[in-house]
């Protein structure tokens, strides 16, 4: 039976003030029943070693998996002058997202500043080889987890998060499979078939067992010609939610399921529960 824990990048909205936080954030997550959280340190990396502690223990202790989701100013083909910062970002969540108990670490892999594809995984691929060496060399095991992204202009379309993975052991995508919806503009990427195309690529790139450890965000999305613009909730979106779930159970897909609505349990509820009902 394929099976998915479902959860939310960020903190619950109904996440109590006391004790508030990422503690808070992960007891609300297994009081709404859900099993799985993305600590979003989107700005910063700015956390102690003993929270990080803290928040492993927490994880453990209601049984929800963690990921995080590392700061937005990531670019995998800066300049030399601003990918020393950018590695910085990235290294440190994958640190200090080790020792909170995160298994892998979401990241926005850049632009293409206009240029090719092939040119700028170029670039990429050797920094990011250099840095997986670097965080095994310290036996920190996470999996680094490029993610698709919403507009046409920025590096992390599905072919370029494959070759990252498929080259470089230790990588592997975060699909989000609302931003894939969205990349081209056009409406396309919506539909069962669709879908099972994307899933028959990712397991030709990187075999089928990849379809069993799936990282998935999912939202609604709002979209023009350049690509994505807002997330939505799903009710107020045109996502085939529907179908992306037939695709899945389908192909026997397993893994974590994030939600990153603005309405966040509330749709990771809906998401659990039309699976759960596609299941039957």
């Amino acid at each position: 039976m394929a099976k998915f824990q479902f959860g939310t990048v960020g903190s619950p909205i109904s996440t109590p003030k006391k004790p508030g936080g990422s503690i808070g954030a992960i007891q609300q997550i297994s009081a709404l029943e859900l099993n799985a959280f993305e600590l979003a340190w989107v700005q910063s990396v700015r956390v102690s070693e003993e929270t990080c502690q803290a928040i492993q223990n927490a994880g453990l202790k209601y049984q929800v998996a963690l990921s995080i989701h590392a700061p937005y100013f990531i670019n995998l083909n800066a300049d030399e002058v601003e990918w020393p910062k950018s590695r910085k970002r990235l290294m440190d969540a994958a640190y200090y997202g080790n020792l909170a108990g995160a298994t892998d670490i979401i990241f926005h892999p850049g632009s293409y500043f206009g240029k090719p594809s092939a040119e700028v995984l170029k670039v990429a691929l050797p920094r990011l080889n250099e840095c997986v060496r670097e965080l095994r060399s310290m036996e920190n095991l996470v999996v680094l987890r490029p993610e698709t992204m919403g507009k046409a202009a920025m590096l992390g379309s599905l072919e370029d998060t494959l070759i990252m993975s498929a080259e470089i052991p230790g990588i592997e995508p975060c699909l989000d499979f609302a931003h894939l919806h969205a990349r081209q503009g056009d409406g396309s990427m919506n539909s069962r078939k669709e879908w099972l195309m994307v899933l028959d690529k990712y397991s030709t790139a990187l075999g089928v067992d990849s379809l069993k450890r799936l990282h998935i965000h999912l939202s609604g999305i709002q979209y023009g010609p350049k690509g994505e613009k807002n997330h939505l909730p799903i009710s107020a979106s045109d996502f085939n939610l529907r179908d992306l779930f037939l695709a899945l159970q389908e192909t026997g897909s397993q893994g974590r399921i994030l939600c990153e609505s603005p309405v966040l349990e509330e749709d990771a509820l809906l998401m659990k529960q039309l699976w759960s009902d596609l299941m039957i």
